[in-house]
């Protein structure tokens, strides 16, 4: 299934595209600002962003901006100016299409298809995916070596990622704390060590640390990674 993200402040638009979106098979996600834009963008994949132009804060064409300087993701402006230089200006900054309000929610729908068809998603190939662990809650950006949890980019230490980036590798797996010790430490006996760094990644993955939901204990032996990749 294809996922639209619409950015739109006004509530109205916003419900009535995704409404007419969904009629025709696609999952939608909805925002009312830019800055909303991102934090969606950073932790999931979307096939194309249906955007407005005049928002406050950060405009449609500054969003579009940013956008283009990490991604071709395909994006359709929906504004209520109709001036030709308003559409040159969208088009020529990276936009794919430009549509105006006065068209039919079904037009809209019609020509977030053809962007698609003519794009093809523009989505990347899975060897372009696999160094981003997208769990949700956080992405692991294996080649930046950056986490970011809800949108935000939050500090690792090295040793932290790496433990991290091992868990989130192996889903379900238990690993020891004799192995962890073994492995990033090279020393036996000291499960203090692994319980600490255990505890900071918590506290910076998990909503609540002291009910974790990633990283979990399995009793007297070490830890699982319970995440499901997106």
């Amino acid at each position: 299934m294809q996922k639209i993200l619409v950015v739109d402040d006004d509530p109205a638009i916003v419900d009535l595209m995704k409404d007419f979106l969904e009629m025709e098979g696609f999952a939608v996600e909805t925002v009312h600002s830019a800055s909303e834009a991102f934090v969606v963008l950073e932790r999931t994949t979307v096939d194309a962003l249906l955007v407005d132009l005049m928002m406050p804060g950060m405009n449609g064409f500054d969003l579009c901006r940013q956008v283009r300087k990490t991604s071709d993701v395909p994006i359709l402006f929906l504004s209520a100016r109709e001036e030709d230089a308003t559409k040159i200006v969208g088009l020529g900054i990276g936009g794919d299409d430009y549509i105006v309000k006065s068209s039919s929610p079904a037009e809209v729908v019609a020509r977030v298809k053809a962007v698609l068809r003519r794009t093809n998603g523009r989505k990347p190939q899975p060897e372009e995916r696999s160094h981003r662990l997208d769990f949700g809650r956080f992405v692991l950006d294996l080649k930046a070596h950056d986490l970011y949890v809800e949108g935000r980019q939050v500090a690792l230490t090295p040793r932290e990622f790496e433990l991290l980036r091992l868990f989130a590798e192996h889903p379900r797996q238990v690993f020891t704390y004799e192995h962890l010790l073994e492995k990033f430490w090279h020393q036996v006996g000291d499960k203090h060590t692994v319980t600490v760094h255990i505890g900071r990644i918590r506290e910076k993955i998990e909503a609540t640390p002291a009910k974790p939901l990633f990283l979990v204990n399995v009793w007297g032996v070490g830890y699982r990674f319970e995440g499901v990749r997106r």
